[in-house]
């Protein structure tokens, strides 16, 4: 049996081997190889024992795994796969074994001085890992806290505060995608491009890598800690590639528990009390004392915040978490080998009948000129009400009766374009991302008749800013200004509304909105939202009056009345505050601030190698999404996690980039040699020529 790494110019790695088994332990002993650090943080985070050497920022994360039970979910999840899909089960278990040699064998861990710096020795990895990484990555994407917020807003507003401040909230993920016919190409084959918007995190969250078998050779963007390629493939026939279809499939419910002299209940929906399953977890906390936490699980499910006794400010409340793979053993997983198999797009289109969650919105194309797009994933039956606010476990009708069939779209003139706005997903979810990247990718796609896969770049970077216009309107509606203010009113009216790093304009448009926000999160008629009950502060992103302004603040601005606040005259404090301000670029401030578990404090991994700031263009709304949060930080946390482009005339005229690179090693050439093309919008080469790659080593 032969095993085989190669490289390409920016150290990615292109493995080839016999049989399908041997290149998923190939795939998972070069992964702990590049990224040693990031599995083993990635395992514990996993299992909610990250705070141990990470300390008590992390205790909050950690305290929420074990109570939602993410990973015994997971090995619900694959003692199931082990009963339906053994093949399945065996790949798993063969890239696993690969990660734990990795992790215990060769320098991997030697060259990570994360490990030297907190003590820490790599831990064995069980077969249902994979799967607990994957939970744990997405168990927040459908955005289940906002139903927190809504809550309160309805609570303290009143029922229209919930569309009034909807938005795709502070701890949602989304994305750019695109499908562009082969009547649309200079080539008359399809590409499929886009970015996915995640959290920017160094070692990034997405792996550049190429399969090679004897069934098949596919290059794409995987998960680390996680086998094959899920979201973004080319098999040489056929390409796909998903966005966050922005669905709601979990649900909070309130529940009333009491102790007894047995333990604990749970006051069920048909009016009589039930057992609670319960039992207590210790956390190790670097530095500070063991915690104790109670597990406590319902029939409804795991109950992640408050108790019998309520919330720890004594509010009494306790809320149980329904998601699916809790309820029925399944992650979709077995999704994952027949994606690498597929020939066409029918194969992708049966391959994600399997998937389970993230409920994604799933674009595909093949040399066949076949195309896909449709929405994938696990979405319950159930009353309305459980999609938009907290719902009472003791009342009746609140049950799940099954599950959505999952809707299946066209494209118009040649093109299909998601942005997590209202597209194929509309029935399935409550609220979702404004039109203004998917209408202004649409546009800009409408601008000529045939693309090519060089021309994608330009899409990937554009910073028009459509959500400008209302606070723009309210700006030139002003009179009576002096001075500066006019000066400013008259530059911002002139603006191209184009969110340039070296802009000024877009500087001050930026300061202008921050300005304004600050201005209504202060206004008495929102107090009541500034002291949101104490839920666990792993919530608290989606219950942040500030960015739930800022973020909504389009809306705000245009409706009709606005709970007596005389938005005019908050404006015009706005502009006069700005218009004293000296002048700045928007890349002066607005900049990448990536997440690390464990950040270098000379922050020397990001920024000596580079001859110029991490300065960012680009907005939360634009395109090029690198999102700020007005009123709060110009700093972009949020951002494209990769882009791509994917061409069905030749993959190898194909495209990709990720914000860092290959490696996981601070020090490696190859850790952040991409960053200054991610900076710039510039793509690498995807190389398919196995003679043009430099081979490592044989396995």
């Amino acid at each position: 049996m032969t095993a085989k790494i190669y490289r390409d110019a920016w150290g990615v790695p292109h493995l080839r081997a016999d049989s399908v088994h041997a290149l998923a332990r190939l795939q998972g002993l070069v992964t702990a190889r590049d990224r040693a650090w990031q599995l083993e943080v990635e395992r514990h985070r996993a299992r909610g024992t990250s705070a141990a050497f990470l300390g008590p920022e992390a205790l909050p994360w950690d305290r929420f795994v074990r109570r939602a039970r993410l990973d015994d979910t997971a090995r619900r999840c694959f003692d199931e796969l082990e009963r339906q899909d053994p093949e399945t089960a065996d790949w798993l278990r063969a890239y696993v074994d690969g990660v734990n040699e990795g992790l215990t064998t060769g320098e991997a861990v030697a060259l990570a001085p994360e490990f030297a710096r907190v003590g820490l020795a790599p831990g064995r990895w069980e077969p249902w890992t994979p799967l607990a990484v994957w939970l744990a990555t997405h168990i927040l994407f459908a955005g289940f806290p906002a139903k927190l917020w809504r809550e309160e807003a309805a609570r303290h507003l009143g029922p229209e505060a919930v569309a009034l401040f909807a938005t795709d909230g502070p701890g949602s993920s989304g994305s750019n995608g695109w499908l562009v016919s082969g009547d649309r190409t200079v080539t008359g084959q399809a590409v499929v491009a886009g970015d996915p918007h995640r959290f920017i995190e160094d070692p990034g969250v997405y792996q550049q890598i190429r399969l090679a078998c004897d069934e098949f050779d596919v290059v794409g963007l995987a998960v680390p800690g996680v086998p094959g390629i899920a979201h973004f493939g080319h098999t040489g026939t056929v390409a796909w590639a998903i966005t966050n279809a922005m669905a709601d499939y979990q649900d909070l419910y309130r529940e009333r528990l009491r102790r007894t002299g047995a333990g604990v209940e749970a006051l069920g929906p048909d009016g009589t009390w039930q057992r609670v399953a319960r039992h207590t977890e210790l956390v190790r906390v670097a530095g500070e004392e063991t915690v104790e936490v109670e597990v406590l699980e319902t029939e409804r499910g795991p109950v992640i915040a408050g108790g019998p006794e309520g919330l720890d400010d004594g509010s009494p409340l306790a809320l149980s978490l329904r998601y699916p793979p809790r309820v029925t053993a399944d992650l979709g997983f077995s999704a994952l080998l027949p994606l690498l198999r597929a020939r066409r797009v029918a194969d992708v289109d049966r391959a994600f009948d399997r998937w389970a969650e993230p409920v994604n919105v799933v674009q595909a194309a093949d040399t066949s000129g076949g195309l896909l797009h449709r929405v994938a994933g696990r979405v319950p039956l159930r009353a309305e009400a459980n999609g938009t606010r907290l719902v009472a476990a003791w009342e009746p009708g609140h049950e799940w009766t099954g599950w959505h069939e999952m809707p299946h779209a066209g494209l118009t003139d040649g093109v299909a374009v998601m942005a997590n706005q209202r597209g194929p997903a509309v029935e399935l979810g409550v609220e979702f991302a404004a039109p203004h990247r998917a209408d202004r990718i649409g546009a800009l796609l409408a601008e000529r008749r045939q693309w090519s896969a060089a021309d994608m770049p330009a899409i990937h970077t554009d910073t028009y800013l459509a959500s400008a216009e209302p606070l723009l309107e309210h700006v030139a509606a002003l009179d009576g200004l002096t001075g500066p203010a006019v000066e400013l009113r008259d530059r911002l009216l002139r603006w191209n509304r184009r969110m340039d790093a070296d802009s000024q304009e877009a500087a001050r448009f930026a300061a202008l909105r921050s300005a304004l926000v600050r201005r209504l999160a202060a206004h008495p008629a929102l107090a009541a939202l500034t002291g949101p009950p104490a839920y666990p502060e792993v919530f608290l992103p989606w219950l942040a009056l500030v960015p739930r302004i800022g973020f909504a603040l389009q809306h705000l601005l245009r409706a009709e009345e606005l709970y007596g606040i005389d938005r005019p005259e908050l404006v015009r404090e706005a502009l006069e505050e700005v218009a004293g301000q000296p002048a700045a670029h928007w890349g002066d401030t607005h900049r990448l601030a990536p997440w690390r578990a464990l950040p270098d404090p000379s922050d020397k991994a990001s920024n000596a190698p580079l001859d110029e700031p991490l300065a960012l263009a680009g907005d939360h709304d634009c395109v090029l999404c690198t999102s700020a949060v007005p009123g709060w930080t110009d700093l972009a946390a949020r951002g494209p996690a990769a882009r791509y482009v994917w061409d069905l005339a030749r993959r190898e005229d194909s495209l990709w980039v990720v914000p860092y690179g290959a490696s996981g090693l601070p020090d490696h050439p190859h850790h952040h040699d991409q960053l200054p093309l991610w900076l710039k919008g510039e793509l690498a080469p995807v190389v398919t020529d196995w003679a043009q790659l430099t081979k490592e080593s044989d396995v």
